[in-house]
């Protein structure tokens, strides 16, 4: 990609290219700095979470990852492309610096995604349908035109939600016979990968995950930390839990989930007090978590009960590459 447009300014010329690994710490800098610009950089990465996810099961950056760089060398855009689901199910990441916003960058690395993306055709099963879903920050409206330019279309909304803690929360309440036990990763893993799988099923954009695939997600990542885990228990059974983490300066809830058979016991409730509380006892007060806006098990209402409110707004936009049959979610 090249393009000779205000050809006085020495940024205008662009030139497209694979990711390399010594690219790393550049693109997080150009993600913090599309972040910041955004106004949300506790959605923004680590060099050791874009490392982390550059390990994703087989991605491989130097083909599945693109720049656009200015003729200084400095990073105008960055695109990642995943295979989710049996190359069905692809996600797609991309970033483009402010300054180089409407100079062609999105569409030029829209459309190298894409073609990686139709790689990936003859590997699926040949009954499936095959699409791209790419998320980005719904007040970008330059991007999202350019976006449906492209063939794709709006389909889902997710928000970051966050609170200021200026008191300790209120203790967890749980039904009698209920406790929170500390996470032992020997012990627990397996019980809490089997909650997390039956708590999202049916969940828009979830799929099941294998025991390696939660492994990795979960437990590889350095700011894994089992003390800040919150799991519930009936008994022998783990009735719901919360996977909370540091991320980028804050509290961050990663993951919540209780079971179906114990949705009625405001359990959801007990967990967010509970990893208030941990965060509250260490001196963290700004605390974050992602939620589909279209939640279907309440989930958007129980953050808002809590004092929880929309920090920012993202759109998940769809291609299909392929017709076919859908998976469910």
């Amino acid at each position: 990609m090249t393009t000779s447009s205000h050809e006085t300014n020495p940024n205008a010329l662009l030139t497209l290219r694979a990711v390399c690994w010594d690219d790393l710490n550049a693109v997080v800098q150009l993600i913090y700095d599309v972040c910041e610009a955004e106004g949300d950089t506790s959605v923004a990465v680590t060099p050791e979470d874009l490392e982390n996810e550059w390990k994703y099961e087989g991605f491989n950056p130097e083909q599945d990852a693109f720049l656009v760089e200015n003729r200084a060398g400095g990073l105008a855009g960055y695109a990642a492309l995943f295979d989710v689901r049996e190359h069905c199910e692809l996600s797609g990441d991309i970033y483009v610096h402010p300054e180089f916003k409407a100079l062609g960058v999105d569409t030029a690395l829209l459309r190298a995604m894409e073609t990686r993306g139709r790689e990936n055709i003859q590997l699926a099963p040949p009954d499936q349908r095959v699409f791209i879903r790419v998320p980005l920050d719904n007040k970008d409206e330059t991007g999202k035109d350019i976006f449906m330019h492209e063939g794709y279309l709006p389909l889902r909304y997710h928000w970051r939600m966050g609170i200021e803690l200026d008191a300790a929360p209120p203790a967890p309440v749980l039904p009698a016979g209920f406790e929170i036990r500390p996470f032992v990763k020997d012990e627990h893993a397996a019980a809490v990968w089997q909650a997390r799988n039956e708590s999202f099923q049916g969940n828009w954009g979830s799929h099941a995950m294998t025991f390696e695939e939660f492994s990795n997600f979960i437990f590889e990542p350095p700011e894994f930390d089992p003390a800040l885990w919150t799991v519930i228990w009936d008994g022998s059974e783990v009735a719901g839990f919360s996977i909370n983490k540091y991320r980028m300066g804050i509290g961050w809830i990663h993951i919540l989930g209780v079971r179906p058979a114990w949705r009625s016991k405001k359990l959801g409730l007990a967990l967010l007090h509970h990893a208030f509380g941990e965060f509250y006892k260490r001196g963290m007060k700004t605390i974050g978590l992602g939620v589909d806006a279209s939640n279907n098990t309440g989930a958007t209402r129980l953050y808002q009960k809590v004092g929880m409110h929309t920090v920012s707004e993202f759109v998940t936009l769809e291609k299909e590459l392929r017709a076919g049959k859908t998976e469910p979610g």
